[in-house]
């Protein structure tokens, strides 16, 4: 298991720093997504399976709906029809496919090897622990965090309202 995690976390660094240095923004939401899923991974291996699974549906699922939300409030139109289909060729795919493949395999390998339950920790992390320790010393933060995102919608819906746009 602790393969396992170290290996996650060198994809997870590498699609990462892919984010950070790529130019194109489409192509560096990819390497997110694949740097989400490596983060998952080390869920996974951590022995927190309840993490990865929320890592996977929260985040990479997320930023997915995220980036169709932008892409619907900027409203580019058949101008962009050209730039998308540049971004989107089948040699772009490649890198963040073959990371991702890396790492369904090692996710088969923890899920299904004979010793599910040695972690590094030795301690497996079910729903019930988190939701008690959300939700126990840890509530004034969950609610600040979300008090921090609802401003952030709010912000959003009128950064993106036509008549903000007339404005600047």
């Amino acid at each position: 298991m602790e393969f396992a995690f170290y290996f996650s976390a060198g994809i997870a660094v590498l699609a990462t720093l892919r984010v950070v240095t790529h130019t194109n923004p489409v192509h560096a939401l990819l390497y997110f997504i694949i740097s989400l899923l490596a983060v998952a991974m080390c869920f996974f291996s951590l022995g927190a399976p309840f993490a990865g699974i929320l890592e996977i549906i929260v985040y990479a699922g997320a930023i997915m709906v995220l980036f169709v939300f932008v892409v619907m409030m900027l409203n580019l139109g058949s101008s962009t029809m050209a730039q998308e289909r540049q971004w989107l060729k089948p040699g772009i795919w490649f890198g963040p496919a073959a990371l991702s493949l890396v790492l369904l395999i090692e996710l088969l390998y923890v899920l299904f090897s004979s010793d599910v339950t040695a972690t590094i920790t030795g301690e497996s992390v079910d729903a019930k622990a988190v939701g008690v320790h959300l939700f126990g010393p840890y509530l004034l933060a969950v609610e600040l965090a979300s008090m921090l995102l609802l401003a952030a919608l709010v912000a959003a819906f009128h950064l993106g309202r036509p008549e903000a746009k007339e404005l600047s």
